[in-house]
């Protein structure tokens, strides 16, 4: 943790070496490419996928077998992206309070959704979304399926939800076939998302209720993303989620904190980051104690 939130991702090395990440990606693609056609797309997922998650888990008990410590130290600071994070959704803040169109063009460089008509609140509370799903996705899911699993559990989290970042829509041609990787990645971030939600409201229980949370997290249309949307919204004062468009179709998704703000701006994004900086090192904190006993 503390070598990722130091170095992060540092160009002089990706751009020369493919990163970790990308590599799963081109497995995913291999598969999605071979086995993604013809009839039972279904079964052709469940079962490349399987291979696919067997691999991973072999090559982290390899990894973790070597007699080089540094070397599991590397692996794990390498799936781990806080600062990378911070960097991506600070660059949103900085460029909103350039311009909007700015804002636009950083924040579609963390979201899916159409952002070419974005008004400033609009990008702004788009980062913070972004911000609180990846802090979830990208740090806290890879820590604990470490601290449960090694390199093997974290290998397996970072192939199953690079699968299910790529093939794991409900689209016609990955409905069937990304089917596995989607479900499996429900699985495994359901205890990390709830316990990313703990980290965000840790340091303002006046400003939330357990039930409050669990009631706008079941409205989210992801199991598990409700849940850090649904508490950062809370310590910020913000509304989050809602309509959105994707594809040029708009949405009507419901409000997270529907009693929230939904006036965002540059500031909040700021205040989103000092939050992932607090609940980082609470995490951190947490990971000392559990390696100490």
């Amino acid at each position: 943790m503390l070598l990722d939130a130091w170095l992060g991702e540092p160009k002089w090395l990706w751009n020369r070496f493919p990163h970790p990440a990308v590599l799963m990606g081109r497995c995913v693609g291999f598969i999605d490419d071979t086995f993604n056609n013809g009839s039972h797309r279904k079964d052709k997922g469940i079962a490349s996928f399987a291979v696919l998650v067997a691999i991973f888990a072999l090559l982290g008990v390899v990894l973790q077998a070597l007699p080089w410590i540094w070397a599991e130290i590397i692996v794990g600071a390498m799936l781990l992206a806080q600062k990378s994070l911070v960097e991506h959704v600070q660059d949103v803040a900085r460029a909103l309070r350039y311009s909007v169109s700015e804002g636009r063009k950083s924040v579609a460089m963390i979201v899916g959704r159409d952002t070419s008509d974005m008004d400033e609140p609009a990008v702004a509370r788009a980062a913070i979304e972004s911000a609180a799903e990846n802090f979830s996705d990208g740090i806290i899911a890879p820590l604990f399926w470490f601290i449960v699993g090694g390199l093997p559990g974290l290998l397996v989290y970072k192939i199953t939800n690079t699968a299910d970042s790529m093939i794991g829509y409900r689209t016609p041609k990955h409905e069937q076939f990304g089917w596995a990787a989607a479900r499996f990645d429900d699985l495994l971030n359901l205890i990390p998302a709830r316990l990313t939600a703990l980290l965000f409201v840790a340091l303002r229980p006046d400003l939330w209720s357990f039930r409050d949370i669990y009631d706008d997290a079941k409205l989210h249309r992801s199991p598990n993303a409700g849940w850090p949307e649904a508490a950062l919204s809370r310590v910020l004062g913000l509304a989050l989620s809602g309509p959105r468009a994707y594809h040029g179709e708009m949405r009507q998704y419901p409000w997270v904190n529907a009693k929230g703000s939904k006036l965002a701006g540059p500031k909040d994004i700021d205040g989103a980051v000092r939050h992932l900086w607090i609940a980082w090192g609470i995490a951190l904190g947490a990971a000392l104690l559990i390696s100490v006993f």
